[in-house]
């Protein structure tokens, strides 16, 4: 699978389509090799990481309406964790994106890139890869404003028992009671539980009532598979997927029994 992700690479690291590209650019298939563990001294992955870095990295004028800074933060969540996987976290282009990350996280402790004036609450789907990255770079650096951001974006999660609204305890979306793999950037319970995990939290109370559901997905061969929608099945030339992932039930279930332990 590794090789398969890294096939088709150019000489100067990208895979011929920008970076963001769906889903064959470089920032897609490197979160996907982080996720399987790709060698952290890949000199390919690491030249790969440099284009995103050239990309993302970029000085931009930040986004501000009604006082929020409004950002695709998984953008930099996803690059931030892929780039403190391969050994990269004291690059100064890497800081750069800790730095934005702090800047922009909302005061629910999440991130949202929605412009309209009326968006008060944070996305979980925006606050999921920043979790990740944050957390990963606080482990390679010991930077301690990052695991408080992460802390904090964390407990967002935790207030919601990971998939239910406040209001009335109900599941905020259907789809989020389904494992995905490769989620990307969707949300889902199973990827708030590995959020969390990074952050030693699964113990928290709150995390109950979605390793129940956990165990729930547990299938009688003792597997879990990705099902629900397929995100990397979208129609259309933007979105086709370099490696068939099928049920991904391999990895589904490591993700799982580690979160078991």
């Amino acid at each position: 699978m590794i090789a398969g992700l890294l096939e088709g690479q150019r000489a100067d690291g990208s895979f011929g389509v920008h970076p963001y590209t769906k889903w064959t650019g470089a920032h897609w298939r490197l979160v996907s090799l982080a996720e399987l563990g790709v060698p952290g001294r890949s000199r390919a992955a690491r030249a790969a990481a440099n284009t995103v870095l050239d990309w993302i990295a970029a000085p931009s004028e930040p986004v501000v309406v009604a006082g929020k800074e409004r950002r695709h933060a998984s953008m930099e969540g996803n690059a931030l964790a892929v780039c403190c996987h391969l050994g990269m976290a004291h690059s100064l282009r890497v800081r750069r994106l800790v730095e934005v990350l702090l800047r922009s996280q909302w005061p629910d402790g999440g991130w949202n890139c929605d412009p309209n004036p009326d968006a008060h609450h944070s996305s979980f789907h925006e606050t999921l890869a920043p979790i990740w990255g944050l957390a990963e770079y606080h482990r390679n650096t010991g930077e301690g404003r990052a695991r408080r951001a992460a802390r904090r974006a964390a407990e967002l999660l935790l207030e919601h028992r990971l998939f239910r609204r406040t209001s009335d305890g109900e599941a905020i979306h259907p789809e989020w009671l389904n494992i995905h793999w490769p989620h990307y950037w969707h949300y889902d319970f199973f990827h708030g539980l590995r959020a969390i995990a990074r952050l030693d939290l699964l113990t928290d109370r709150r995390a109950d009532d979605a390793m129940e559901l956990l165990l729930q997905r547990r299938r009688d061969d003792g597997t879990w598979r990705a099902g629900g929608q397929r995100y990397w099945r979208l129609r259309g030339e933007s979105n086709l997927e370099v490696v068939d992932w099928g049920d991904a039930h391999e990895v589904v279930t490591a993700a799982a029994l580690a979160m078991l332990q």
